[in-house]
C-alpha cells in the first residue's frame, strides 16, 4: 500500500461531499517555489491514485457479478456523482501547473512527458462535455450487461458463449455447426439493441468532439488518447500494408486448411478445429490449474516474474473461470494505491485461455514494475506500450508451454495455433480500426449504410476462401462482438502496433533470451516517463508499422510457423 501524506490513512470515500474538502484543499494550494509545485503534483497524484483504485474495485466487482444490483449501484454512484464533480477540477489543476512560473524547472525524467499531456488536455477540455462523459459511461456499461447475460443450451447444459466457443474445436462437424449456429443466433437476438446502443454512443461522442472544436470524434479521440507519435494517415498506411502483406498469408492458410480437411466449402465453424482431425487441446481443466501452470512458466523465465503472480495470489487478485452473470472478455486492472493489479478473464479450457492469461500476466508485470514510480501520470502508460508488455509475454513464454502439455506434440500444436492466430489478429485489427474511422467520419450514417460499409471493409481484410453462403446476417453483424467499439472507441490499433513490436521482441529473444528479457523489463520499468519511441528503443525494437517493416516481420513469423511444422 502506498503511504499517504495528503489523505488520512483511514480515509474512506462514501459520497462526493466526503472527498470534496481534499479537492478544495488542493485547489487552494499556493505555489511559491519549485518545491511547492512538486508537492502539489505529489498530492494530486495521491488523491487521483486513491480515486482510481476506488473506482477500479467498483468496476471489478460489477464485472465479476453484473446482475448484482448493489454492485451496479455502487459503480453508478462513482460514474454519476464522483467522476463528474472530480473532473471539474482537472482543467484548473492542469492550468495551475502549466501556468506556474516554476514549471520550466520540472526537468527531471517523466515531467516533460507529463507536461506535454497536460497541455493537450487543457487544449481539448470543455466543461459542457462533463455531463456527456457521464452519459457515455452509463451507456457503455449497457454493453456488458447485454452481452454478459447471453447464455446458450448445448446438449441440455446451459453455457456462457465463451464455454460454448470451446466446442468449436470439436472434431464432430455436425456438432461444430450446431454450436456455431446456436451461438450466432443468440448474438443476433440482441443485434437491434446493440445497433441502437452504438448509434446513441456515436451521437454523443460526436457532440463531445464538436464541443471541443473538432470536426469529428476520430480527431478528438486521437488528441484525447495522447497520440503524439502517429495520426490517421499512419493508420491508413497500416491498413494498406496489412491488405497487401498479411491477407495473402490468410488466403494461403485457409486454402491449406480446406485441403487438409477435405472440404468442398470451408465454413466459419471449421476455423478453430484441428485441420488434421486431432482432438481439442486441453491445456487445463480449471482456472486454478491454469494459474498454477502459468506461475510455473513465469518462474522458469525469471523468478521475479513468477513472484509477481504469486503475490497477486496472496492478495486474491484473480477471477479466471467463465460463469453466468460475468462480463465477457478479460483484463488486467491496475490498482494505483496497492500497486498489485487484478486479472479478470473467462477461462473455458482452451489454448486461447492460456494465451489470455499470459497476455494479462504481461500487463500485471508491467503494473508491478511501475508501481513505485513517483507520480500516477508516470504509471499511466499509453496502450501501445501496455500491449507491447502483454503481447511480448505471449511469445517469449512459448518455449515453456510444456508446462501446459505433457505431450510435446500437443505443445507444438498450441504454438502453431497461436502464431496462426497472430496472422488473424493483424487483419482483424485493421478491420475494426478502418470501420471506426468511417463511423466517426460519417456520424449521421444509417444502420443500413453502417452494415454495407462493414461488409465492404471486412471483405477487404478477410480471406477469400471461407464460405459465408447462407450466413450474410451473421457476417454483417460480427462487429458487435468487439467490446472496444462500444466501451473504448479507437483503442484497438494499439494491438497491431504492439503486436508488431512483440514479434520484434520475440525475434530478439530467439537470438539472445537473456538480453531480450533484460531490454523488455527495462522498457516496461520506464512506465510513461519517456516518449513512446524511446520506450520501444529501450526494448531493442523499432516503433514502426510501415509496409516494409510489416513484410519483414511477416516473413519472420511465416518462417517460425514453418520450422515448427517441420520439427
Amino acid at each position: 500500500m502506498r503511504n499517504r501524506t495528503f489523505l488520512p490513512a483511514d480515509f474512506q470515500l462514501s459520497t462526493w461531499e466526503s472527498v470534496l474538502p481534499y479537492f478544495e484543499k488542493l485547489s487552494a494550494t499556493q505555489i511559491s517555489s519549485i518545491e511547492d509545485l512538486r508537492l502539489f503534483c505529489q498530492n494530486r497524484s495521491e488523491l487521483e491514485s486513491y480515486l482510481s483504485e476506488n473506482f477500479a474495485w467498483r468496476y471489478i466487482k460489477m464485472s465479476c457479478d453484473n446482475q448484482n444490483e448493489t454492485l451496479q449501484t455502487s459503480y453508478a454512484q462513482f460514474v454519476n456523482e464522483i467522476m463528474p464533480n472530480a473532473s471539474v477540477f482537472d482543467d484548473a489543476w492542469n492550468k495551475k501547473v502549466i501556468e506556474s512560473p516554476f514549471v520550466s524547472e520540472l526537468k527531471e525524467t517523466g515531467f516533460p512527458v507529463m507536461l506535454r499531456g497536460m497541455k493537450k488536455a487543457i487544449e481539448i477540455f470543455r466543461e459542457e462535455n462533463i455531463p456527456l462523459f457521464t452519459e457515455l459511461q452509463n451507456l457503455e456499461t449497457n454493453y456488458g450487461a447485454l452481452t454478459g447475460a447471453l447464455m446458450v443450451t448445448i446438449n441440455g447444459e446451459e453455457k456462457t458463449l465463451q464455454q460454448a466457443g470451446a466446442l468449436l474445436e470439436s472434431t464432430d462437424h455436425a456438432e461444430r455447426e450446431s454450436v456455431y449456429r446456436t451461438m450466432v443466433e443468440k448474438r443476433l437476438s440482441i443485434k437491434t439493441e446493440l445497433n441502437d446502443l452504438y448509434t446513441s454512443l456515436i451521437e454523443k461522442r460526436h457532440q463531445v468532439a464538436q464541443n471541443a472544436g473538432f470536426e469529428n470524434y476520430r480527431d478528438y479521440a486521437f488528441a484525447s488518447l495522447g497520440r503524439f507519435d502517429y495520426g490517421p494517415a499512419e493508420c491508413f498506411e497500416f491498413h494498406e500494408a496489412v491488405a497487401e502483406t498479411v491477407v495473402p498469408l490468410l488466403n494461403e492458410a485457409a486454402a491449406k486448411r480446406k485441403q487438409e480437411m477435405g472440404l468442398d466449402a470451408l465454413k466459419p465453424w471449421d476455423k478453430a478445429v484441428d485441420p488434421l482431425g486431432r482432438g481439442p487441446l486441453k491445456p487445463f481443466e480449471t482456472g486454478e490449474e491454469l494459474l498454477e501452470k502459468t506461475i510455473e512458466v513465469f518462474d522458469e523465465m525469471d523468478p521475479f516474474l513468477g513472484n509477481c503472480l504469486k503475490e497477486m495470489v496472496t492478495l486474491d487478485r484473480f477471477d479466471l473461470d467463465s460463469r453466468k452473470g460475468k462480463n465477457p472478455g478479460g483484463y488486467n486492472y491496475p490498482l494505483e494505491e496497492t500497486g498489485y493489479p487484478f486479472i479478470f478473464m473467462n477461462a473455458a479450457g482452451t489454448v486461447r485461455d492460456v494465451v489470455t492469461l499470459l497476455h494479462e500476466g504481461g500487463h500485471a508485470v508491467h503494473s508491478i514494475l511501475t508501481k513505485d514510480l513517483a507520480l500516477n501520470s508516470f504509471r499511466n502508460f499509453p496502450s501501445e506500450v501496455a500491449e507491447l508488455a502483454s503481447m511480448s509475454m505471449e511469445l517469449m513464454t512459448m518455449d515453456r508451454w510444456g508446462s501446459y502439455f505433457s505431450n510435446p506434440e500437443e505443445a507444438k500444436r498450441a504454438k502453431i495455433k497461436h502464431l496462426e492466430d497472430i496472422l488473424e489478429t493483424l487483419p482483424w485489427v485493421a478491420t475494426i480500426d478502418a470501420f471506426q474511422h468511417w463511423v466517426y467520419e460519417n456520424p449521421a450514417h444509417t444502420i443500413v449504410e453502417r452494415e454495407a460499409k462493414w461488409n465492404e471493409i471486412v471483405s477487404r481484410f478477410s480471406d477469400s476462401i471461407t464460405d459465408w453462403d447462407g450466413l450474410a446476417e451473421v457476417r454483417s453483424n460480427i462487429w458487435q462482438k468487439q467490446l472496444h467499439l462500444f466501451e473504448v472507441p479507437f483503442y484497438y490499433i494499439e494491438y497491431a502496433i504492439a503486436q508488431l513490436g512483440a514479434l520484434a521482441v520475440w525475434r530478439n529473444y530467439c537470438q539472445n533470451p537473456k538480453k531480450a528479457l533484460e531490454q523488455y523489463i527495462a522498457a516496461l520499468s520506464l512506465g510513461y516517463t519517456e516518449p513512446m519511441k524511446t520506450i520501444y528503443a529501450t526494448a531493442g525494437i523499432e516503433f514502426n508499422f510501415s509496409k516494409p517493416y510489416i513484410q519483414e516481420l511477416m516473413n519472420f513469423l511465416a518462417d517460425q510457423i514453418k520450422k515448427l511444422e517441420e520439427s
